[in-house]
């Protein structure tokens, strides 16, 4: 089965840096050795990259945790350790990286080859020569390598089409995709039959040529979520020219005009810049024994309502018997060469993200936290303290000392004394447990 998917979850881990190393040049006839620690390599970064043969997230389904791998650590005689490659990830055009711990967008993926950097590899920790002064010309100093970043995201793909077929289900999109284009959309006699967008290119015989997505159908309510709406709505804000089919063949004269007027709605509902978008009134089903008459009603209606700031053109076709279906084709052609390209994000900036990471009781909230657990033990956290605890080689008592300096640089000492921390206290950070001295 042919399974189309548009949004996935995944997590993203990039690599570590290598740790740094405290080393000394010892060697005859080199009485001046020194420190000679290297530094570690970077880790690995986690970079998705538009390749243009995918056309779903499919792939994702399966593989949702991705890890790069980490950088070598520093040797001696001042050789830094090696760099980690970088994980590629290939993912369709046309796809939309969102962040779900802030909810913000952080790319939109719709250039051939383009890529975006989702998770930034850490640097290599510092070697002791990094660390020698004229107060210590012998360091036993040397960083770890910085934490590579984590990150959980939702891609979500919004196909790349200049022309969208819109109008309620069954109007005859798909039949006029699979006239018009090489797609072969599942077609049958009843409603929901398209339940994901396909894709198809037009090819002109004046050599001009435009992608078209047959959409899936809208009812009353899909801004709403109801129906397959939203599903179809993501995928039509990035088309340039709308066509909108509407059913000419139904015993209700006025049923045309009721569907017309409601997948307007839909779309004003939810981004009201969808109305914006040139927009040709496609009168299908002509071949049918009603369409003639419904086609006048339809057009008597839309002359009558006040609403309209002015009339759109109406195009009658049956794609069956391809009366007209090459005309049209042309004239959407002839308007896609006037049509710019139209802001896709509009509609992006306003949505919420799904949770939202919940922000604990902060003494700095950029630098550090302090909690108390259940059993005494004060707990250090926070995104910049951990950072640096990390990249703290813990096994040179000359590190623990600057990593203690560190401390009482960013206030953790007074913060600590103002929450009532007395002597003897035990401190964690992390999994490492001391006591606190005043």
């Amino acid at each position: 089965m042919n399974m189309f998917v548009d949004q996935i979850k995944i997590e993203v881990h990039a690599g570590k840096g290598g740790d740094g190393m405290v080393a000394f040049r010892r060697e005859k006839y080199v009485p001046n050795g020194g420190p000679a620690g290297g530094d570690g390599g970077r880790g690995g970064s986690i970079i998705l990259k538009v390749d243009e043969g995918l056309r779903t997230l499919m792939d994702f389904r399966y593989h949702r945790i991705f890890k790069a791998k980490n950088g070598g650590n520093g040797m001696s005689k001042q050789m830094t350790g090696p760099s980690a490659e970088d994980t590629i990830i290939a993912v369709p055009q046309g796809t939309t990286v969102r962040d779900l711990d802030t909810g913000e967008i952080i790319g939109d993926l719709v250039e051939k080859d383009q890529e975006l950097v989702v998770a930034k590899g850490g640097r290599g920790g510092r070697g002791n020569i990094h660390f020698a002064s004229a107060k210590n010309p012998a360091p036993e100093i040397a960083e770890n390598g910085e934490p590579g970043e984590d990150h959980y995201l939702e891609l979500e793909l919004k196909m790349l089409a200049d022309v969208g077929l819109i109008g309620f289900p069954s109007v005859g999109k798909s039949t006029l995709l699979s006239v018009v284009t090489g797609a072969k959309p599942k077609i049958a006699a009843y409603e929901f039959t398209t339940l994901t967008p396909n894709l198809g290119m037009v090819m002109l015989p004046d050599g001009r040529d435009f992608a078209m997505a047959d959409m899936p159908g809208l009812i009353e309510g899909a801004s709403k979520g109801i129906g397959l709406g939203l599903k179809f709505l993501r995928h039509i804000e990035r088309t340039r020219v709308l066509l909108h089919l509407v059913d000419m063949s139904s015993e209700d004269p006025h049923q045309a005009i009721e569907r017309y007027r409601q997948i307007n709605k839909e779309l004003a509902n939810y981004d009201p810049e969808l109305l914006k978008r040139p927009q040709i009134v496609v009168a299908t089903k002509m071949d049918l024994p009603n369409s003639a008459d419904n086609l006048a009603t339809f057009k008597a209606d839309l002359a009558a309502d006040k609403t309209l700031e002015k009339q759109p053109e109406i195009f009658p076709i049956s794609a069956v018997t391809h009366q007209g279906v090459q005309q049209l084709m042309q004239l959407t052609a002839d308007l896609l060469d006037k049509t710019p390209a139209f802001d896709s994000e509009s509609h992006d900036k306003e949505l919420v993200a799904e949770y939202r990471a919940a922000a604990p009781d902060k003494t700095d909230e950029a630098d550090f936290t302090i909690t108390k657990d259940e059993d005494g033990t004060w707990v250090l956290g926070g995104e910049k303290l951990i950072r640096l605890f990390k990249m703290t080689d813990l096994t040179h008592e000359e590190s623990q000392l600057r990593f203690a300096r560190q401390l009482r640089h960013m206030g953790v000492d007074d913060a600590l004394r103002a929450k009532g921390v007395q002597d003897g206290d035990l401190i964690r950070i992390e999994k490492f447990v001391f006591e606190f001295i005043q």
